[in-house]
């Protein structure tokens, strides 16, 4: 566990995705941000009892979007401590089982672009156990230093939450703070503040607009879904440099036309460029399979004359020692004179 700011501690979740741990001000109160993965939830709570006390709870649990790398173990955590699970409305389609997230874009390139084709789309249903945040109320339900900021262009409904008295910024996947776009430099936790996931960037204007608006803030201290805690004067310097260069792929689904979404789910979606990789993985793999039966056959055949002409010759050899060696001697008479 890494603290971000007083009050503030983010914990690291399989070398992947953090959740944090936010004391709402009163003593022994605290609200959970992001759950992690799907197994998680052992883990959150063994950290939980150790930060605070054994059989602790939080107040409320607040996920910035649902995503499963992020939503994962709400489910399982809320059932645990019997506690709400709080989002922004237009993250109600997709956490109730209603809608599904605009399709990702494995085509924008890059490892985590390629690892996407086999991430799950279904999410946990958490209808019985999601409330929605007031959208006319900038302040954080159970968190009254915190205001969250709606930051789409990853996720609809995507919160960041910002604390003005000493400039914390929880920045959710609006952006992160190590090359998201390399899943080596994700696992290792090499600090870099730049942009978010590229195949999960359903709105590239939106998405710059968001890191725009939180550049704005001037952030002491930045904690995101992904890497490491940055703190000091790069982190709002990190964070303008992004803004005033924001890097939209060249190419993509999204790239120059977003998909569009409302309250119920998505409303429109671009069309899907031809996925090339499928296609190249079948030719390679039809061409192995091939080389393989062909190297089998032939090699088969090789094997076989040459096991045959082996055969004829070892053949050939012991017929010629047969006729150099004497012949057996005769068996001796064992019959009596006169019997």
């Amino acid at each position: 566990m890494d603290t971000l700011a007083a009050g503030v501690t983010q914990l690291r979740i399989q070398r992947f995705v953090n959740v944090y741990f936010v004391e709402t001000g009163t003593p022994g109160e605290w609200v959970l941000i992001d759950t992690g993965l799907p197994g998680s939830a052992k883990t959150i709570i063994a950290a939980a009892d150790k930060l605070f006390y054994p059989g602790t709870h939080p107040e409320a649990i607040i996920l910035t979007h649902g995503h499963l790398d992020h939503l994962g173990s709400a489910r399982e955590l809320a059932d645990h401590w019997n506690v709400p699970v709080v989002v922004h409305p237009l993250e109600l389609p997709y956490v109730t089982g209603k809608a599904l997230y605009p399709p990702r874009d494995p085509t924008v390139g890059g490892s985590l672009a390629f690892m996407s084709r086999f991430f799950p789309t279904q999410l946990p249903n958490l209808e019985d156990r999601v409330q929605a945040l007031d959208a006319d109320d900038p302040s954080t339900p159970y968190l009254m230093n915190f205001r969250w900021l709606h930051v789409p262009g990853h996720a609809p409904g995507q919160l960041a939450f910002f604390r003005e008295a000493d400039g914390v910024l929880i920045g959710a996947d609006a952006f992160a703070t190590t090359h998201h776009d390399s899943v080596p430099a994700v696992l290792l936790g090499i600090p870099k503040i730049s942009r978010a996931g590229t195949p999960f960037n359903y709105d590239w204007q939106a998405a710059r607009q968001s890191v725009q608006t939180l550049a704005a803030l001037e952030p002491k201290a930045i904690g995101c879904g992904h890497g490491p805690v940055i703190t000091g004067p790069e982190a709002a310097a990190g964070l303008r440099a992004l803004a005033d260069n924001y890097p939209v792929p060249s190419h993509g689904r999204y790239v120059n036309e977003p998909a569009r979404t409302d309250a119920s789910g998505v409303e429109h979606l671009p069309p899907a460029p031809k996925d090339k990789l499928p296609m190249q993985a079948a030719i390679v793999g039809a061409s192995l399979l091939a080389a393989g039966a062909a190297w089998l056959l032939t090699g088969g055949r090789r094997k076989t004359r040459k096991e045959s002409k082996a055969y004829k010759r070892a053949y050939k050899a012991s017929q010629k020692t047969r006729k150099y060696q004497s012949p057996p001697p005769p068996p001796l008479y064992r019959g009596g004179v006169g019997s």
